[in-house]
């Protein structure tokens, strides 16, 4: 597939690309990403309509991607990427997919491992049916796994952006520690004293509990006007949200080179305008409905992107086929906004079944 000289559409802080990722991901100036937030299809075992690879091919596949982004990460870059795991095919017995390709990606692309996190979702489907449902002899399984990966060891973060509210308990505690704690020395020896500072908020853990469960959001109102069908397999905004607030700055360049339905682009400009563009109309056209909301397009006379005067990060972001071959690989960009607007939670509940 050839790269195209001009986006399939734009928006008002970027563009839409369609082009085969793993030729629009040289495209981009060496140095210039600050963050690459993704979702790959996984190594399930059956073929999905969005196309996945099959567990034999996909470690390689995926790597060819990952290994393209890295010498267009900034030194104080990140990759973030989500990974769902897999049953081997027959038996009620796990891949390994998801650690060989964080084992590969940092001894042999040398990534760095900045943290290990992972995604909560209370709302997933308990699946797979047969050893889950039926037979009774696993879990529910509700956690992705996703990998925080750095370009060198100490990528740009501020937790300061993500904290979250205090407990009732933990209020109370800074309005009179005398009342509520007694200095002491505990078993592990750490020696808590009295002393508690308002930061603002707590530092949150790397288990993000993230809810998946939004069955009217406006790009699937979008989808249902427009009768294309909704891509089958959203992660929620909250997820993009999170780490772009964590890992980015305003003006800083951030991509996803599978961007399915467009929600981190969602999530890095609250506000987006889709224009309608000439290709896969099934997606881009849903694309618009992650806002009710337009921007004028905002691009200069050679027809290049504006950066915002409201301190808005670029964004890009690509969705790729899973098939090494297929002309239908895409790529996506866009502008990200300094303050994401409110998440929603959109992504079906999918496992492999």
């Amino acid at each position: 597939m050839t790269l195209p000289d001009r986006p399939a559409y734009t928006t008002e802080l970027g563009a839409a690309w369609c082009a085969d990722s793993l030729e629009w991901l040289p495209s981009l100036k060496d140095g210039s990403v600050a963050l690459a937030m993704t979702s790959p299809p996984f190594a399930l075992l059956r073929q999905k309509e969005y196309g996945n690879k099959v567990e034999d091919e996909y470690l390689e596949w995926l790597l060819s991607f990952v290994s393209a982004l890295q010498p267009k990460l900034a030194e104080d870059g990140s990759l973030v990427i989500d990974l769902g795991g897999a049953y081997q095919r027959g038996t009620p017995t796990r891949t390994l997919v998801q650690w060989k390709f964080l084992i590969r990606a940092v001894d042999d692309l040398e990534y760095f491992l900045a943290q290990e996190t992972y995604w909560a979702n209370p709302g997933k489907l308990p699946t797979p049916i047969e050893w889950v449902n039926k037979r009774k002899i696993r879990l529910k399984d509700p956690v992705n796994t996703v990998w925080w990966l750095s370009k060198t060891p100490w990528p740009k973060a501020d937790t300061t952006k993500v904290l979250q509210p205090y407990s009732d308990r933990m209020k109370k505690l800074l309005a009179d520690p005398a009342a509520y704690y007694t200095p002491k020395k505990r078993p592990s020896h750490h020696d808590i004293s009295a002393k508690f500072t308002d930061n603002g908020g707590a530092i949150p853990g790397h288990l993000l509990t993230i809810p998946n469960t939004e069955s009217n959001s406006a790009y699937l109102r979008a989808c249902k006007a427009l009768d294309v069908a909704a891509h089958p397999a959203r992660f929620p905004e909250g997820l993009p949200e999170f780490f772009i607030k964590l890992l980015t700055d305003p003006r800083d360049l951030v991509i996803d080179f599978f961007a399915g339905s467009n929600t981190t682009g969602s999530v890095a400009e609250p506000e987006p305008r889709a224009r309608e563009s000439g290709w896969d109309r099934k997606r881009v056209q849903g694309h618009e409905g992650h806002s009710e909301k337009r921007h004028q397009s905002s691009r200069d006379d050679h027809g290049r992107h504006r950066r915002s005067s409201s301190g808005g990060r670029s964004y890009r972001a690509s969705v790729s086929s899973a098939s090494l071959d297929d002309a239908s690989q895409r790529t996506i960009a866009l502008k990200a906004d300094e303050r994401p607007r409110d998440v929603g939670q959109d992504r079906e509940a999918f496992a492999n079944e």
